[in-house]
């Protein structure tokens, strides 16, 4: 993974495990603190930003990931390409492009801003809270996929039609449809009218 000043601050080069922090927002997206991730994440949880990444193909169907079978949140269930939390001074687009790296081996081309949405959401498996301010991103995926194993388990490119199939049929992420729905607009223009978004 490439180091910059957000990483190299939440890395350890010793090889313990360092506490994940998440920037605390209030309800316009203003930084107010940090909190350790699970603890964010605890009911009725923290508002902390975030960000969720939307990418296509050519064809215009899109990559969604199945979450690895080992997270601690919400696994084994389909969700968009990626999401995660920008590190404390980290730019969102820059988190949206590093985390996609880091979980699918694939540089977004063509990655734009999509809007926010804020949200809450608990997820009744494991009782955590996604209360969020989360910054939409969409964009192209013109290269390989190589997945971390341990973050996701399993790819899929989809039309619309197929992905209400799949919603339909198998467990999806508690935040999924919401960052799905506000990101249309910025689909639709990326993908053009005939892709159904």
């Amino acid at each position: 993974m490439p180091t910059t000043p957000a990483t190299a601050a939440n890395n350890s080069s010793t090889g313990a495990a360092e506490a994940i922090m998440l920037e605390l927002v209030d309800e316009n997206g203003t930084t107010l603190g940090t909190a350790e991730k699970l603890a964010a994440h605890q009911a009725p949880g923290q508002l902390h930003r975030a960000f969720s990444v939307f990418l296509f193909d050519e064809q215009g169907r899109l990559l969604l990931q199945r979450r690895a079978l080992g997270k601690y949140h919400s696994p084994g269930v389909w969700s968009n390409t990626c999401c995660g939390h920008p590190y404390p001074g980290e730019a969102p687009f820059a988190a949206a492009a590093r985390r996609t790296y880091e979980e699918l081996g694939l540089s977004p081309s063509l990655l734009a801003e999509a809007g926010t949405v804020r949200y809450n959401h608990p997820d009744p498996a494991s009782g955590l809270v996604e209360q969020e301010f989360n910054h939409l991103f969409v964009g192209m995926a013109q290269d390989q996929l190589r997945p971390d194993p341990e973050e996701v388990g399993e790819t899929a490119f989809v039309t619309a039609g197929e992905l209400a199939e799949r919603h339909a049929g198998s467990p999806f992420s508690a935040w999924f449809m919401t960052v799905l729905d506000a990101a249309r607009p910025a689909i639709r223009e990326l993908t053009g009218p005939g892709a159904g978004w």
